[in-house]
């Protein structure tokens, strides 16, 4: 009997409902994308059955709320995507990338995604009350109050606004927290919190130049157009006027393209005895959610936050490649030994990328 008599596809073998059930017990993306490597009728039963999506909500169930929009609304578009995206196996292979991305990009532990201050719609005394402060946990440093001040308005309802930067491009948002600020230095210690709050997230229509411009973007500025556009609003919240770290929760968590989260603050509940003047002062603000891994970028095109997903290799150390590397310090698992050997026999270029972020292997030079 001839070698190829004896070769055998276990797909075919064990039938597609079999398959998929073994196939969707792994739990990780690279071995997705081994599976994907072994041949291009297995490369094709991953891609047509979504396995990749299916393991990228197993890993992140908070993500399903925002799948219709990878797929549908084409929020997210790989690079490489041809004209005839609109054919159904193009679809599929889009969506492939798509999650293959997502589910080894994002994080598996939730963490605080904000980076920077950007703006304040106002303050009363700079710096001593910027919004800077509102980067830190807890409501003092050292000997001092931390917390950001809004100015004095005779009008209760009058908004405030604080804008900051995420981590990332893209962020996988669930919840926001917001710390109202007790001021222990004044008679009956006060607490400054608003009577509700909302949230906004989106992406800036110009590059922001320097960070000069924190605390003099006005209200107008950055809820108009001219400075950012903004792709999501949340319901209003009411805030408690009780000085800890209150928790909003949005109702699904939402993908946060571009970076950029506004805190609308509105309504007064505290006037200040000085000056009989309603202010709004907060302590500390976090965003919980999931950011994309720093090797990941996100390109914005478009307003409605179309956009393109990059990645970026670290660079590799030349004295590190494999034929000049020690017997000591080329002892390396066999599975990654047989990963790259797959890599090299013709992995797409794609898939290869992934699996050189996942397991840490070097790059290997393959055709497209």
């Amino acid at each position: 009997m001839s070698e190829e008599k004896n070769k055998v596809d276990f797909i075919q073998l064990l039938g597609p409902d079999v398959s998929i059930k073994i196939l969707t017990h792994l739990d990780a993306p690279s071995d997705l994308i081994r599976v994907s490597a072994v041949s291009s009728s297995w490369h094709r039963f991953v891609i047509e059955h979504g396995l990749c999506k299916q393991l990228c909500l197993a890993m992140f169930p908070e993500i399903s709320g925002v799948a219709h929009m990878i797929e549908l609304d084409n929020i997210i578009e790989p690079l490489g995507n041809t004209l005839g995206s609109y054919i159904n196996w193009e679809y599929l292979k889009r969506n492939h990338k798509v999650y293959a991305f997502l589910s080894s990009g994002l994080p598996p532990v939730r963490k605080n995604c904000i980076s920077k201050a950007i703006s304040a719609s106002s303050t009363d005394n700079y710096p001593e009350e910027s919004i800077r402060h509102t980067l830190e946990p807890g409501d003092r440093t050292e000997y001092r109050a931390s917390y950001w001040s809004s100015k004095g308005e005779n009008d209760p309802s009058v908004p405030e606004t604080l804008v900051y930067k995420l981590v990332s491009e893209m962020c996988l948002v669930s919840e926001i927290h917001v710390q109202p600020f007790q001021a222990f230095f004044q008679h009956g210690f006060p607490i400054y919190s608003a009577q509700a709050v909302r949230f906004r997230m989106g992406h800036t229509r110009y590059p922001i130049e320097s960070e000069s411009a924190v605390d003099n973007i006005t209200a107008n500025e950055v809820l108009g157009d001219n400075q950012f556009i903004w792709t999501y609003t949340s319901p209003e919240f009411p805030m408690c006027q009780d000085n800890s770290l209150q928790k909003f929760k949005l109702p699904k968590p939402v993908l946060c393209i571009g970076g950029i989260l506004l805190v609308e603050l509105l309504g007064r509940v505290q006037k200040q005895d000085m000056d009989e003047l309603f202010y709004i002062c907060i302590s500390h603000v976090q965003v919980m959610g999931r950011p994309l891994a720093p090797a990941f970028d996100v390109k914005v095109h478009h307003p409605s936050g179309k956009c393109t997903l990059k990645y970026h290799p670290p660079p590799t150390d030349p004295h590190m490649s494999s034929s000049t590397s020690s017997p000591e310090s080329s002892s390396a698992p066999r599975l990654r030994i047989i990963t790259s050997s797959i890599v090299q026999r013709g992995v797409r270029r794609w898939e290869q990328i992934l699996l050189g972020a996942l397991l840490g292997s070097g790059p290997a030079v393959v055709d497209d």
